[in-house]
């Protein structure tokens, strides 16, 4: 049960690409990944994203690009794959929404918990106040 909302977003998001292909708003690539990148290139997708997105050959630009590399660099990785590499490497993007999915969620709860540890101070708040009695110290 704690798995169903992820596959129904997979189930959602399959519908939704067949229904893009289907009436042609989109035109998927022909061009297969292994023509153009190597193995190198997706483990660095996976691992820093930001950083590849800047500074490989992947084409960049438009409002929607950087408002994702900004904010969800993950899924705009696995929507450039589909766009591009939907028909010849359907592993890959299959793979690439996985990361997309698993990376973000788990990136974002990673950050939550550290910034409320960090605001907390590891369980006690800044402004409380610790009295301590002036007899135990001497």
């Amino acid at each position: 049960m704690k798995n169903l909302p992820l596959a129904i977003l997979i189930v959602v998001m399959t519908l939704l690409s067949a229904a893009i292909i289907g009436k042609g708003v989109i035109e998927f690539g022909h061009v297969n990944y292994w023509y153009r990148h190597g193995f190198f290139l997706l483990v660095f997708l996976s691992f820093f994203p930001r950083l590849t997105l800047l500074l490989s050959s992947i084409p960049f630009g438009g409002l929607w690009w950087w408002l994702g590399f900004i904010f969800v660099p993950r899924y705009l990785i696995a929507i450039l794959a589909t766009i591009n590499y939907g028909f010849t490497n359907p592993v890959l993007v299959t793979i690439a929404w996985v990361f997309a999915l698993a990376g973000e969620s788990t990136e974002k709860y990673v950050v939550q918990r550290r910034v409320f540890r960090a605001r907390t101070n590891y369980g006690r708040r800044s402004d409380e106040t610790i009295d301590v009695d002036s007899r135990s110290l001497d």
